[in-house]
């Protein structure tokens, strides 16, 4: 590829409102453009990355055993009326209604479409098991997209979808997913980590894991134990009960009113009181499925609303706004109580450990209740497993240090059981003529989301340093100055020399200044940069790969053996 006629408007300075490198960079390169908030067009550079991405999920998911089909991105909403997911979903579901009125939904997912599929043209055992994936454009209308391709209303994705007689065969296909995932992300040279997760509005009846790219950038929050090998996102994440006293003081029937203007917060009820955050146990009021709820917690513990939304069995679960705070307790935010409330309460297991008095809201403005006791002044209408794990906790399989470290997730296995087959019919017919319903699994991964992790974790402050498996090219032929003919002639016969030779390369032909061509090599990152310049009369050459700040002079004669050597290291 001549540079010269090749679409790639780089930028020189850092588009304003990007906070993510990634994004600066992706713009910067040339590799997107921005047409509305969370879409994007890929530009011929950052296509050619996406395809390497495609060609490594795609060799994988067919080793192992997966077979590629394409499904219609419009999908008739009954489908997903029939599977009860159409609420579930709300508002990030993009529905439109053809000429006749007729309501379809942009696939956020394929779910509901492949299982419809495989219950009208699979009817026996002897059919299963079968693996099917896509890559597609997937559609989902975010409240807020932000860091570019990271989370955006139109991506790119892959998702995959097994079907097996019985659990034991969903094992085999899961772990089979699983060591793929492995491989896909092994190859795109990312560091990377599985964990425990939770299944989120796909469901399921088993396990799930999420695959964690590694970046400061990540919305997600990685819980790793720093012994053992237990992993899991912050949703889904446990640790070990704790192992403070939790006497907050002499135990006491009675109770104390204490005058706590402007209190708000737990910090400043810390502040007045000169106590310690675990001391207070805060009342926070939710509404879940319309219905408002309390929850109560530790004032130095903060609410897991995934695994209080699970074990409540609801759909949706949202903190009450000022008016419902109002109705349910005479008292705003801040000064919110358990004691007198008449909403279903619901407590974590660690604050009903309490054994002598907490503080908590009086449920009156400017007031705060002290030697309040769990059990004794107030109950709890259900304990569980509802705070989120902290620094400072320790793993519950082995007691050891937990550590936390952000992360992109950029790939997701969920083992879904009958939650689709059961509800959309998908059931064969077993050696015994008996019908059964189909145990499915499903599997995606995001690839334009891959795009952007892989230049958060190859980067440095010139530009992208692409791993050489997914590089748009692998080798940059920069001639200093296209004014010089011997340049220009060495460049060209090492350009043809490396194309004969089935290596992708660059030239740089373009009229510019030196300085110019160098800041857009090392912005665009391609592994092996070779400049043509003043030398180039005595048939010498420099050669650089990106990652390096060594700079080697080579004979034109050995340049291309040096590139295929470098290639394969």
């Amino acid at each position: 590829m001549r540079q010269n006629t090749l679409f790639m408007p780089t930028l020189r300075d850092t588009p304003s409102e990007t906070d993510a490198i990634s994004h600066q960079l992706l713009l910067r390169a040339g590799l997107i453009r921005q047409l509305a908030a969370g879409v994007y067009s890929y530009l011929p550079m950052g296509w050619r990355v996406l395809r390497k991405i495609e060609n490594i999920v795609r060799q994988e998911m067919e080793r192992a055993g997966g077979q590629e089909l394409h499904l219609p991105v419009m999908q008739p909403t009954e489908l997903w009326h029939e599977s009860g997911r159409y609420a579930d979903y709300g508002p990030e579901l993009i529905r439109l209604k053809d000429r006749h009125g007729r309501e379809f939904a942009l696939g956020p997912t394929h779910e509901e479409v492949i299982t419809a599929l495989v219950a009208n043209d699979i009817k026996s055992y002897r059919k299963l098991p079968i693996t099917l994936f896509q890559i597609q454009t997937k559609f989902r209308d975010e409240r807020r997209p932000r860091y570019g391709l990271l989370r955006g209303r139109e991506f790119l994705m892959k998702d995959a979808y097994s079907f097996d007689m019985d659990w034991e065969g969903l094992d085999i296909t899961y772990k089979a997913m699983f060591k793929a995932y492995h491989q896909i992300f092994s190859r795109c040279d990312l560091r990377f980590t599985a964990v425990e997760a939770d299944a989120g509005t796909i469901g399921g009846e088993g396990e799930t894991h999420e695959f964690m790219v590694l970046s400061d950038v990540g919305e997600d929050t990685v819980v790793t134990c720093s012994s053992c090998h237990y992993s899991a996102n912050i949703e889904k994440a446990i640790s070990a009960p704790s192992s403070d006293e939790q006497s907050q003081g002499e135990h006491s029937e009675s109770v104390e009113k204490l005058h706590t203007p402007h209190t708000k917060t737990v910090e400043d009820l810390v502040k007045l009181l000169k106590v310690q955050a675990k001391d207070i146990l805060k009342t926070l009021i939710y509404v879940a499925d319309g219905d408002p709820i309390a929850v109560v917690m530790r004032g130095d513990h903060n609410v897991n609303e995934t695994k209080l939304l699970n074990d409540l069995g609801v759909t949706t679960i949202e903190l009450a706004d000022d008016v419902t705070v109002l109705s349910v307790s005479d008292a705003p935010h801040g000064y919110v109580g358990p004691i007198g409330l008449t909403i279903p309460i619901y407590m974590d297991h660690e604050e009903a450990k309490i054994v002598g008095g907490g503080i908590v809201g009086a449920n009156e403005e400017h007031y705060h209740l002290k030697h309040v006791v769990p059990g004794v002044h107030f109950s709890a209408n259900r304990q569980g497993e509802y705070r989120e794990a902290q620094e400072g906790d320790v793993c519950f399989h082995c007691g050891a240090p937990l550590q936390f470290d952000r992360g992109i997730e950029v790939g997701h296995v969920f083992k879904l059981g009958t939650k689709y087959s059961e509800k959309l019919g998908a059931k064969y017919l077993d050696v015994q003529g008996k019908e059964q319903p189909m145990i499915m699994g499903c599997y995606g991964i995001g690839i334009s989301r891959l795009l952007a992790a892989v230049i958060e974790q190859n980067n440095d402050e010139h530009g992208i340093i692409w791993p050489k498996p997914l590089a748009p090219f692998q080798v940059h032929i920069i001639p200093v100055s296209i004014k010089d003919s011997t340049q220009v002639a060495i460049a060209e016969q090492l350009y043809k020399q490396m194309i004969a030779a089935g290596i992708e390369v660059l030239l740089d032909d373009r009229d510019e200044r030196a300085g110019v061509k160098f800041k857009d090599s090392d912005l665009l990152g391609i592994p092996i940069r070779i400049v043509v310049g003043k030398d180039a009369i005595n048939g010498i050459v420099e050669f650089k790969e990106r990652h390096r700040d060594e700079r080697l002079t080579l004979d034109q004669e050995t340049v291309l053996s040096k590139v295929m050597e470098a290639a394969q290291n």
